[in-house]
Formats: structure tokens, C-alpha cells, sequence
């Protein structure tokens, strides 16, 4: 095993799961833990899941978290890395306001923590370790609870001033479905996990059928997970296929407006509906978004995020380095 200085954590905090890892200066993933993202005591609440997953990640490697080099996090929401706050985080539970997450993490960990955007360390990961290897221009798509973007130009993240990437907040219909963003018409509104989740709740309210919330307490899930909707469309759910449908036409949309504005070699298709369904649903997303090009005789490259469900966590640990 590596050293105990070169040894760093990584932590992918999502809608649905915490995922932990240890990786070694190679890296290697030598532990790892998950556990769903609690749905109760807010912000706090998933500090201290998060503190336990990368307590139970640590052990898995045989190290305590204080002998870490350090720990990096991704997070949704608006970030300040500085101070390692997480705002506006609206795909977690009651984090409207904002949160120090990196301080409350020290102080567990007895470690440095480095909190940036969950997107942008996938990407990140998929640049330097994965399917956007020697690639000099990049969109990475992260498809999950919400659906975020990274860029990468001329072979560094673009971070605009802040907030450049935020796909899933592209308009793909003037006035359509509300967006957990607070605005109409988002691609988030139509493909994010939470608002297809909504979507079929408001659907049941209204009399129309579906397994999905059968397969959710079959399952014991809290959520309408991406395993349960690979379930549902395994039963021929028609419910699902048509919120699936109508998600993949949100996806092709616009990643077709992106892939217009910025031209970049490869759109890498992450996250957790993302990697679930990449190999059965990309071409079909890949189909939708090539009806939206400019230039048709030009695509870029589309493909499926090298890292899987562990590239969150991996980016994340980049940061110590």
C-alpha cells in the first residue's frame, strides 16, 4: 500500500446515494462505502452521513481519516470553494440556504477538505482518467437526480464566472414544465430524476397506472431510483417509457444547443441515469441531439463515462492533488 500521506478520500455527494472512496497516489481505489442520501436534519444530517461513509471507506482501506492526505467533495449546488460552503442546493433535502460543509467535514474527518462542483470534478475525471483522455475540448452531460455539465477547453475546466456548465438549465421549452431552478422549460425539468419522479406523482394523483412506486417499496428505495426505473422499463411500464421518452428529447435537445454553442470533440454521458442507461439509451439521445446540430456533417463523439458510478469520487479526490 501507498504511503499514508499519499492516501486521499473522495466523496460524490448526490440526490440519491453518498459514495466514499480512498484512493492511493496511483490512483487506485483501495476502499470504498455508499450508503442513500438521508432525507432528514437537512444540510447537517447529510454532513454526518457523509463523515460515516468516508469513516466506513477509510476502514475498508485500513486507514483512519485523519491520516488522509486530505478529502475532496463533490457537491451540487452553488459553491464556494474558499470557504467550503454549498448553497441553493435544491436536489438535497432542505438545503435552500447555505451550509459550511467542508468546515463541518474537518472537523469529523480531522483532515483538509476541498469542496467544488460534483459535475465539474466528473468531468474533471473523465479529462484526465477516462473516456475525455486526450481530448482538448469536452461537454461532459451528467444525467441524475438533476443534470449538470462540465467543460473543458483546450484541455483545463471552464468555470465561466461561477456557473458555466449548468446544462440541465437550458430552456428546451419557452413556458413548459417548472424547474426545481424556479424557471420554465429547463432540460432539468424534463430529464432530472426528481422532476420525472414529480411528474409521476402528479400522474398517479390523477388516475393513470405504473409499477413504479410498486417497484420502489418492493425494492425498499425512498425514491424513484435509476434501478427502479430500469426495472419498470424491464415490465414494459408505459408510464416510464413515455416520462423516459420525453427525457431523452429534453437530453438531445439541449446537449444539440450546447454542442452548437461551444463545438467540442466529445459529449461523455455521466451520472447515475446516465451510466445505468448509456449503453441502451445513448444512441438514442446521441440520434436526438444530432437533429439539433448546426453542422450535420460534423458531429462530435458521443460515449458513456469510462469511471462509472465511482467517477464523482474519483474527481472529487483529484482536488487533494
Amino acid at each position: 500500500m501507498s504511503k499514508k500521506s499519499e492516501v486521499r478520500g473522495g466523496i460524490d455527494l448526490g440526490g440519491t446515494k453518498i459514495q466514499a472512496i480512498v484512493i492511493d497516489a496511483h490512483n487506485t481505489v483501495i476502499g470504498e462505502s455508499r450508503r442513500p442520501t438521508p432525507e432528514d436534519n437537512g444540510p447537517q444530517g447529510v454532513a454526518d452521513a457523509m463523515a460515516e461513509v468516508l469513516n466506513a471507506a477509510a476502514s475498508a482501506a485500513g486507514v483512519e481519516t485523519g491520516a488522509l492526505k486530505g478529502v475532496g467533495v463533490g457537491a451540487p449546488g452553488a459553491i464556494e470553494p474558499a470557504g467550503g460552503i454549498v448553497s441553493h442546493a435544491k436536489n438535497l433535502p432542505d438545503w435552500d440556504g447555505s451550509f459550511a460543509l467542508g468546515p463541518a467535514l474537518e472537523k469529523a474527518a480531522g483532515t483538509k477538505v476541498i469542496v467544488a462542483n460534483d459535475v465539474s470534478v466528473g468531468v474533471r475525471a473523465e479529462a484526465e482518467l477516462g473516456a475525455g483522455r486526450e481530448r482538448d475540448s469536452i461537454l461532459g452531460v451528467f444525467w441524475g437526480t438533476g443534470v449538470g455539465g462540465g467543460i473543458v477547453l483546450k484541455g483545463e475546466l471552464w468555470h465561466g464566472r461561477g456557473s458555466a456548465g449548468e446544462i440541465g438549465h437550458t430552456v428546451v421549452r419557452r413556458g413548459g414544465a417548472r424547474c426545481p431552478c424556479g424557471n420554465r422549460g429547463c432540460m432539468e425539468a424534463y430529464a432530472g430524476r426528481a422532476p420525472m419522479e414529480a411528474e409521476a406523482r402528479r400522474r398517479v394523483e390523477k388516475g393513470e397506472k405504473t409499477h413504479l412506486f410498486k417497484l420502489m417499496k418492493e425494492h425498499d428505495r425512498p425514491r424513484l431510483t435509476s434501478g427502479i426505473w430500469e426495472h419498470a422499463l424491464h415490465h414494459g411500464d408505459k408510464m416510464a417509457e413515455e416520462l423516459i421518452d420525453r427525457a431523452i428529447k429534453a437530453l438531445g435537445a439541449g446537449i444539440g444547443s450546447a454542442v452548437n454553442l461551444i463545438d467540442p470533440e466529445v459529449v461523455i454521458l455521466g451520472g447515475g441515469l446516465g451510466v445505468r442507461f448509456g449503453k441502451t439509451l445513448g444512441p438514442e439521445i446521441e440520434a436526438h441531439m444530432e437533429k439539433h446540430l448546426f453542422d450535420h456533417t460534423r458531429p462530435p463523439d458521443f460515449t458513456v463515462a469510462e469511471l462509472g458510478d465511482l467517477g464523482g469520487a474519483i474527481g472529487a479526490s483529484l482536488l487533494v492533488k
